[in-house]
Formats: C-alpha cells, structure tokens, sequence
C-alpha cells in the first residue's frame, strides 16, 4: 500500500511540474491591459453590422491606427480589428474574440513589432506565429493568411538587425506553409541609401502618416481580395 502510494504521488508530483509553466502562463497574462479594446470590437460588430467573409486586418497600432482602411481597398470588404500595443502573445490569447468570429476570406496579420522592442527572440516570435497559423488552420482550413513584415521607422532604427532577423524568419516560414504569404512593407520603405524614409511617421517617429499607408496600400493590393458586394 505505501508504495503504490509512493508511485502515485511521484507521478502526480511530476505531472505537476510539467503543467506548472502553462499554469503559470496562463495565470500570469494580465487580460485587462486590451480588454476594453476587445469589448468594444462587440459594440463595433454591431454599429457596423459585420459580415462574414470579409479581408481581417488584426496586428498592433499600424493596424489599428488605419482608421481608414477600407478606403484604401475600396473594391474590397475589409475589416480591422486591430488593438494598439499588442504582441503575438496577446493576438493568440484573443484570437477567438478577433479572428474567429469573423469567419474571414483571408486574414492579414501585422505583429512583431512590439514584440522585438519587447526583446523577445526570433525564435520565440516564429514559435508564437506557428501556433497562431496552425490554429488559425484548424478553424478555417481554406482560408490564406498574410503576415506582413514587421516595417522599419526612425524611432526603432537602432533595432534594425532584429527586424531584418526577424522578416527573413517571418518569410521563410511563410513559404513553407499551405495558403500563406508573406507581404514585405519593409524594403519599399527605405530611400536609394538603404535609410527608412522619414517622412512617412507623425511625430513620434514610430506610427505612420496617410503616405506610409499609401506605401503599404502597394504592398497589400495583389493579396486583398475584391470582394465587396
């Protein structure tokens, strides 16, 4: 009897310490710092009377500050629910309230950004990716998802190596997955010397001007499908 005891306590104890980091994680993410953002996407859903099958924009502040973003696409049913300040990290634990509900036609998807300031390694953000796209498969299988690269700005030039890290990474798992492109905003946004244009940014230097939108409204047109009724 003690040593079936023993057995069963050992192997609870280390089912335990093998389930402690993602109880941890789990504990441990702070839900209210984008909460009212993803609660009024509900409001949102409403005043505009969503429909399924639209081009979802969903990423950090370049996205959400493109208020205007449907005029840039005007053949096409685009939605944006984007929150400020977010991470992989926060897209993948909200992603049934911004993505899956939608039910899209295609999915762009612009993080990375925060992250790197954040310093969170390559490795770590590609990871992140992986899990939100295979998710994201299993929910829609037919459905193609566009990550667009993280886009260079002065006030983060410093960080210029882990961005370009990154997009390579970011492209190169792009490539190798079904019904998934990679959309480089990066490259047309620096001048013939290599240097970030400056002026496309306000005046914190980080979140872009109606010109740098102009530059990513390029990028984006071949993938956003022509949809609107």
């Amino acid at each position: 009897m003690r040593l079936l005891f023993c057995t069963s306590f050992k192997t609870t104890f280390i089912t335990f310490l093998l389930l402690m980091p993602l109880l941890v994680s789990a504990q441990g993410y702070n839900t209210k710092t984008f909460q009212k953002d993803i609660d009024a996407f509900d409001r949102l859903d409403s005043l505009e009377n969503v429909e399924m099958g639209s081009n979802l924009f969903v990423g950090s502040s370049s996205i959400t500050n493109w208020k205007d973003i449907a005029s840039y696409f005007p053949d096409s049913y685009v939605v944006n629910r984007g929150f400020g300040g977010s991470k992989f990290e926060d897209l993948l634990y909200f992603m049934d309230r911004v993505i899956l509900p939608y039910k899209p036609a295609r999915i762009f998807i612009y993080e990375g950004d925060n992250d790197i300031a954040a310093n969170i390694d390559t490795e770590t953000l590609i990871s992140q990716a992986r899990t939100l796209r295979r998710k994201i498969a299993k929910a829609f299988p037919a459905v193609t998802v566009v990550f667009i690269a993280v886009k260079p700005s002065v006030s983060r030039w410093a960080m210029k190596d882990k961005y370009l890290e990154f997009n390579k990474a970011l492209s190169d798992f792009a490539g190798k997955e079904k019904r998934t492109a990679f959309a480089d905003v990066w490259t047309p946004m620096l001048d013939e010397n290599g240097e970030v244009f400056k002026n496309v940014f306000l005046k914190d230097n980080l979140h872009m001007k109606a010109n740098g939108y102009e530059i990513w409204k390029k990028v984006l047109t071949p993938f956003v499908l022509k949809n609107k009724q």
